[in-house]
C-alpha cells in the first residue's frame, strides 16, 4: 500500500508517525453550532472544570489545563466578542467534535473567516481552540491581526495570567 506523502515529509515519515489525538480531533469531523441559540446551549452545558486547554492560534500554547474560573471567563469573553462583530444572524463559525460532550471546540474569528468549511485552497485555522488535550502547535501561515493579541493579551491581563 503506498501512503500519500506531504511536501517535506517522506513515506517512511508518515508511516512512523501517529497523529496526536489533538491531531485526528482538530482535523476530523468538527459539528457547526448554527444558530446563536444553540450556541447559548452549548456554552451551558460544557463543563468548565473539565481540563480545558486555552489556544490563541498565533500566540505560545498553553502548557497546562486552564482552571474552571477562567474557562468561564474565556468562555463569556469570546461568546460577547463572536456577538459583537458577527454581523450575521447566525452564528456557525464555532464547531466542536460533540455538541454534548466535546473535547475540542474550534472558534473562528469573525473578522478573519475565509472559508472555515476547508473548501477553499488556503486552510483557514480558527483563531481560538479549546481543547481537552494538549494542544499541537498550530502555526499561522499569515499574520495574526494585532487587535486579536490585544484581545488574547487584554483576556490574560483580566484572568491575571501574565
Amino acid at each position: 500500500m503506498r501512503l500519500p506523502v506531504c511536501p517535506g515529509h517522506s513515506a517512511m515519515d508518515l508511516s512512523m508517525q501517529q497523529p496526536s489525538e489533538f491531531d485526528r480531533l482538530f482535523d476530523g469531523t468538527l459539528y457547526s453550532l448554527l444558530s446563536w441559540k444553540q450556541l447559548t446551549a452549548f456554552w451551558e452545558r460544557l463543563d468548565p472544570a473539565a481540563g480545558w486547554f486555552l489556544y490563541a492560534v498565533g500566540e505560545a500554547r498553553p502548557q497546562a489545563p486552564a482552571d474552571a474560573e477562567h474557562v468561564a471567563a474565556f468562555v463569556r469573553e469570546i461568546d460577547a466578542l463572536l456577538r459583537r462583530e458577527h454581523h450575521e444572524d447566525y452564528c456557525g463559525i464555532v464547531y466542536a467534535d460533540d455538541l454534548d460532550t466535546p473535547r475540542i471546540i474550534k472558534i473562528y474569528d469573525p473578522n478573519h473567516l475565509g472559508t472555515s468549511c476547508g473548501s477553499s485552497k488556503h486552510r483557514i485555522l480558527p483563531g481560538w481552540v479549546m481543547s481537552r488535550m494538549p494542544p499541537s502547535d498550530l502555526d499561522p501561515p499569515a499574520f495574526v491581526p494585532q487587535n486579536r493579541k490585544r484581545w488574547w493579551q487584554g483576556f490574560l491581563d483580566m484572568i491575571g495570567a501574565r
